[in-house]
């Protein structure tokens, strides 16, 4: 399987520029708009005095309620009527359409008519121009260590802006509902900043988090290195942006990871400031992998150490933070949010929060949508809902819901995000899966994929079988035929982790449903 390439994802978008500011009245029409990006592009830029419309064929989703709040109208359909009467000054596009449909009339009509049309990364860069950019990257994680460190900054009183790829509670949003946009008047701007062909081009982050790195993508990235090469690029790439504005960058770098402590080790001759974060073991040892040597000696060091996993709280003593070990209880199971927790502290460290404001902020956080989300609990049944979509994320999730559901058997119900990704690390994902007791594989989510043959999700469910004869496997079909054969095979005691991108969602939801009424009956 070859991989496409970014520009092939992206054909016929403007390449990515520096930020400006966006103007007050500027006409934005965004493609795609209820979608979890887009739809904060969308809200960010009509905070920031735009004129913004949006069209979307998928109809309304859990994106597109604080869109209404806004008045900002979202059409059902793609029509060129929406650049030739609508008259916009540019047009932000969802890569997810380039991907399958690069000609599409909207965005032909767009081009005939000499409209830039850009990705709509490009917009939340923009609307956070002339703010302190932090951008969160890595293959897992972004989501919730973005939305961990607004919720730390606000709760700091920094009120900062934010772009998350998660559902931020209505608590943090200042919509009243939940949204995956904030507007903040504060200095500070957290946007999360995503690898996949070149999304996170259009931010220069003054800070960075690396939360890791490793293959995922191959519709894009041929292997590892070809991820690792895309990483140090934009890290390098945004130095002299924040520099020319006589600032140091900082990479807060999860170097426990061996992606991102191969990154950092190729990178003594960045002219930023590094801070190494890392979870070491019960006795405090976890050396520094041997690459790393050059670039930890400069390095600022945060490390904690765990002392307890607790079914509600991962406890963390956390040496770096202050002058003397910090314990900070999360109510975030797992160890790689134990990870994430560390980014955060060293951020808000970077952006000049006080040690006492960072350990209460990361106490005190519940969470972002669709990650280890509990959804509810019906005749006995516990159901978890998350966006892992990666045999990496899928492994850590499996362990945080044992952590939080100690004793009780546990579902992996997985809707696989593409046909590349599921084709490319099938072995992979079988054997994760494979790990838990019982097991449901729904079909395939393409998204951005044009080639739908290479694999099927009954393939999957057979790899899993194959491993784990003797527990319960199946390809049920559709997300409602998942969740109608869930309903009669799950038993009172279990636990149900749904994962998946997509309509995954709604497996959970609909399981809920199924059991409350068969408990009416």
């Amino acid at each position: 399987m070859t991989a496409r390439g970014a520009a092939s994802v992206a054909a016929g978008l403007a390449p990515a520029r520096k930020s400006r500011p966006i103007r007050p009245g500027e006409r934005i029409h965004i493609v795609g708009a209820a979608g979890a990006g887009a739809s904060a592009a969308a809200l960010l830029a009509t905070w920031a005095g735009a004129d913004v419309s949006g069209c979307d064929p998928g109809g309304p989703s859990s994106y597109t309620p604080a869109l209404d709040a806004l008045g900002i109208p979202v059409a059902p359909a793609h029509d060129p009527s929406h650049v030739l009467v609508g008259q916009p000054e540019r047009l932000a596009v969802t890569k997810a359409l380039t991907a399958i449909d690069p000609h599409n009339p909207e965005l032909a009509a767009a081009r005939a008519a000499g409209l830039p049309v850009e990705p709509w990364q490009q917009v939340v860069a923009d609307a956070a121009c002339g703010r302190r950019l932090v951008g969160v990257a890595g293959t897992h994680g972004k989501s919730t260590t973005s939305g961990w460190l607004v919720h730390v900054l606000a709760a700091a009183g920094a009120d900062p802006g934010a772009f998350v790829g998660a559902l931020l509670p209505a608590s943090l949003t200042g919509l009243g509902l939940a949204a995956t946009a904030r507007q903040g008047r504060g200095a500070a701007f957290v946007v999360e900043a995503d690898e996949y062909a070149g999304n996170f081009d259009p931010y220069h982050p003054e800070i960075i988090i690396l939360t890791s790195a490793e293959w995922d993508h191959p519709d894009v990235f041929e292997d590892r290195a070809a991820v690792l090469v895309a990483f140090e690029a934009w890290i390098r790439a945004s130095a002299p942006v924040v520099t020319a504005l006589g600032r140091t960058p900082v990479l807060v770098a999860n170097v426990a990871d061996d992606g991102v402590a191969e990154i950092c080790g190729r990178l003594a001759d960045w002219p930023g400031r590094l801070l190494a974060t890392r979870i070491v073991d019960a006795a405090g040892h976890d050396a520094p992998k041997a690459h790393l040597h050059t670039a930890l000696g400069a390095a600022q060091l945060l490390e904690a150490r765990i002392t307890a996993l607790e079914c509600e709280h991962t406890v963390l003593e956390v040496a770096g933070l202050d002058t003397a070990p910090v314990i900070i209880a999360l109510r975030s199971a797992g160890r790689h949010n134990a990870a994430n927790a560390l980014g955060v502290a060293g951020a808000a460290l970077a952006l000049g929060i006080a040690p006492v404001a960072i350990a209460e902020g990361l106490g005190s956080f519940d969470g972002v949508g669709r990650r280890l989300e509990r959804k509810g609990e019906a005749r006995g049944v516990v159901v978890y809902d998350d966006y892992g979509h990666h045999p990496t994320a899928i492994r850590e999730t499996l362990a945080a819901v044992r952590q939080r559901e100690p004793g009780r058997r546990v579902w992996a119900v997985y809707e696989p995000l593409t046909f590349h990704r599921t084709a490319a690390l099938l072995d992979d994902f079988a054997a994760v899966l494979a790990t838990a007791d019982a097991v449901a594989v729904a079909d395939i989510w393409a998204g951005r994929d044009t080639d739908l043959t290479v694999t099927s999700s009954v393939a999957l469910a057979a790899a899993v079988a194959h491993r784990r004869p003797l527990i319960p496997v199946a390809a049920p079909g559709s997300v409602e035929a998942t969740a109608r054969w869930l309903a009669r095979e799950v038993h009172e005691g279990d636990a149900v982790l749904v994962m998946g991108g997509g309509q995954s969602y709604r497996i959970g939801e609909l399981l809920l449903e199924h059991l409350t009424a068969q408990g009416a009956l």
